[in-house]
């Protein structure tokens, strides 16, 4: 469920590009120096964004430094090194790719998703003591999903998106550091942003996959609940493509909703063209269905 929550980088100024990049670079100098180099594979733009916008809350600002790395050992960039948001981030990545492969290996029983969770399995002991309860939460709802798939035991949409929801919106809440304007109606707004966007990449995650997940006859929420005729997918995706993006858009605009109750510090003009204009990009290729061989392919044209 990762990759959708990116920025549409035609559409940054140069300046908000390098410090967008200069995020997705440090954190992945801190997964490398609080985990080691095996999980900076698995360094997502999900986890960026998180960063991003938690830093926006940072009372005190990190400047970045210029460093070189092992994917370019000539050319130094900035890049954000000691940042609380980025640790943060850079844990939550981690533990939900961890997290995922165990679900995976037992939804699916996997080989390539067993045999990767036990390479990460010795990083687990890193986790920082201070983030079990969140690591807790993220297991525990991930097993609720993975119960809920393989009962079948839910009736609508919201229901089945749940236990992602909660996940993502206790990650953005319970940050363990201090944010300006530390009250509970600010840590309300981080729940609510998280719920909804959590909810948004769920669904948007389950229609992006519909196909393959029809062809190779896998459980998927959105043929469960809305394919009573079973329908073939070119005959079935017309149908619900209005009732979904419906949903989508409805989250979407949520998210930009919560995120204006904020008090963001920096990164905004960086955040708003995450929320406006890059996941407006991904659910329009999503929900304008192409011939193309897989989903990454889409992604880049």
């Amino acid at each position: 469920m990762f990759g959708y929550v990116t920025p549409l980088k035609d559409e940054l100024k140069i300046r908000e590009y390098k410090e967008f990049k200069s995020y997705y670079c440090g954190l992945c100098f801190h997964i490398k120096k609080h985990f080691g180099n095996l999980p900076r594979m698995i360094l997502n733009y999900d986890m960026t964004f998180l960063a991003l916008l938690l830093d926006s809350l940072n009372p005190l600002e990190t400047l970045p430094t210029s460093k070189v790395c092992m994917t370019n050992p000539i050319k130094k960039k900035p890049v954000l090194l000691d940042n609380q948001a980025l640790f943060y981030a850079a844990a939550m990545n981690v533990a939900l790719v961890y997290f995922k492969l165990l679900d995976d290996e037992l939804d699916d029983h996997s080989l390539k998703s067993k045999t990767l969770a036990t390479f990460l399995k010795p990083y687990k002991n890193k986790f920082p003591a201070s983030m079990n309860e969140i690591y807790t939460l993220i297991e525990e709802n991930l097993n609720t999903l993975n119960k809920l798939e393989e009962s079948k035991n839910f009736s609508s949409i919201d229901e089945i998106a749940e236990p992602f929801s909660l996940i993502v919106a206790h990650i953005f809440k319970d940050y363990p550091f201090e944010i300006v304007e530390d009250f509970p109606h600010t840590r309300e707004h981080l729940f609510q942003f998280g719920y909804c966007l959590g909810k948004w990449i769920y669904i948007i995650d389950a229609l992006d996959d519909l196909k393959k997940d029809m062809e190779k006859n896998k459980f998927n929420p959105l043929d469960f609940l809305y394919n009573k005729e079973h329908l073939s997918f070119e005959d079935f995706f017309p149908k619900i493509k209005e009732r979904v993006s419906f949903t989508l858009l409805n989250c979407g605009y949520s998210v930009k909703e919560h995120l204006k109750g904020l008090p963001l510090q920096r990164n905004e003009a960086i955040l708003y063209n995450i929320i406006s204009l890059g996941m407006m990009e991904q659910y329009t290729k999503v929900t304008h269905y192409c011939n193309c061989k897989n989903k990454k392919q889409r992604r880049k044209d």
